[in-house]
């Protein structure tokens, strides 16, 4: 970042990175206990997950205890395991590229222990979105630092040097 700041706001002239939940800004410079965070969010989203999986053990024994059947059995079964799989699928995909906010709110049921899945996978190399955020921050920061760059002189009036 430049130590140009905005006249009278004291903030930072060009563009700011988006904070990402539970990390800030940490992940710019990795600095501020980025790897305690990623830990932290690593082993939270993994016992999160595994809180999950409880409850649906106790659905299924529920399940069991009404005698239902096989086949309700089975459906709830491969119904929990493809959605848990699309939603690890969705979430990852979004850790890489910006999701479709509708999309995002219509499958927002599903996304429980698929993404709390993904969520602790990714953390263990990365902060969860941060590529993306970093790409997207750099990409803005080469803008800003092309508008803002001055010429020197005016090109018309240089001479030629035949």
């Amino acid at each position: 970042m430049s130590d140009e700041t905005n006249t009278g706001t004291g903030t930072p002239a060009g563009p700011q990175p988006e904070p990402l939940r539970f990390f800030g800004t940490t992940w710019i410079d990795h600095d501020g206990g980025y790897t305690g965070r990623r830990i932290g969010v690593a082993a939270g989203s993994l016992a999160t997950a595994v809180a999950a999986c409880f409850v649906l053990r106790f659905a299924y024994q529920g399940l069991a205890i009404a005698d239902v059947g096989t086949p309700v059995t089975l459906m709830v079964v491969v119904m929990f395991a493809v959605c848990s799989a699309l939603a690890f699928r969705h979430t990852w995909d979004a850790f890489t590229k910006r999701p479709d906010p509708d999309r995002q709110a219509s499958l927002r049921g599903l996304l429980a222990i698929g993404s709390l899945l993904a969520y602790s996978f990714r953390s263990l190399t990365e902060a969860p979105g941060e590529k993306l955020h970093r790409e997207e921050y750099e990409t803005a920061r080469d803008q800003y630092t092309r508008r803002t760059t001055r010429r020197t002189g005016n090109p018309s009036r240089k001479r030629n040097h035949r």
